[in-house]
């Protein structure tokens, strides 16, 4: 398969604007990296990634400190790896990237195979750089074995391993869909 372009990206990801010219490089880089090179791994690639960032809008998961205290303390911080302790680990290793990497232990993981050691532990904002943004997504992909699922086509249980459940699976069929017409 040709390199996306920034004109493809758009068709696809209609409200990405700007970004869409930002990302491209990061994408293809990523996409080549992790072997997101078919038609099929692309499409659902994209379509998933273009949901979970609102079309390259957020490569930091949006929430109230509130909101993420979930990840600091009790069995979902525990899961996540962070520290059993309020001290601002849901805060500090929220999801960023555009498949949203988020805790202590996924953050461990991804820098150990982004770049050889620790660094997102100590800069996880790292992850909100489109080369990494895009990078951290494609090693999930890759991590949860969804080239095989998107070989298949099977976008549900890929929209499952990324988001844990059906959370705006329309949403993120619509993009499924639209990609698989705009890469022919």
């Amino acid at each position: 398969m040709t390199p996306l372009t920034e004109q493809q990206l758009l068709q696809i990801l209609t409200n990405a604007g700007r970004q869409a010219g930002v990302f491209v490089p990061a994408l293809n880089a990523a996409m080549g990296k992790y072997l997101i090179i078919t038609r099929l791994r692309m499409a659902a690639f994209l379509a998933q990634i273009g949901h979970e960032s609102g079309h390259l809008r957020y490569v930091r998961e949006l929430g109230s400190e509130s909101y993420l205290a979930k990840y600091d303390t009790g069995r979902l911080a525990e899961r996540l790896g962070n520290t059993p302790e309020a001290d601002g680990d849901g805060q500090l290793y929220r999801g960023r990237g555009l498949i949203q990497v988020t805790g202590r232990s996924n953050y461990s993981a991804c820098s150990e195979a982004l770049f050889a050691d620790q660094r997102l532990l100590v800069t996880p904002e790292l992850l909100e750089h489109p080369v990494y943004a895009a990078m951290s997504a494609g090693w999930f992909w890759q991590r949860a074995g969804l080239n095989s699922l998107a070989d298949k086509g099977d976008f549900l249980t890929i929209t499952k391993r990324i988001n844990g459940g059906t959370n705006g699976l329309k949403d993120r069929q619509a993009l499924y869909e639209r990609a698989l017409e705009v890469l022919q």
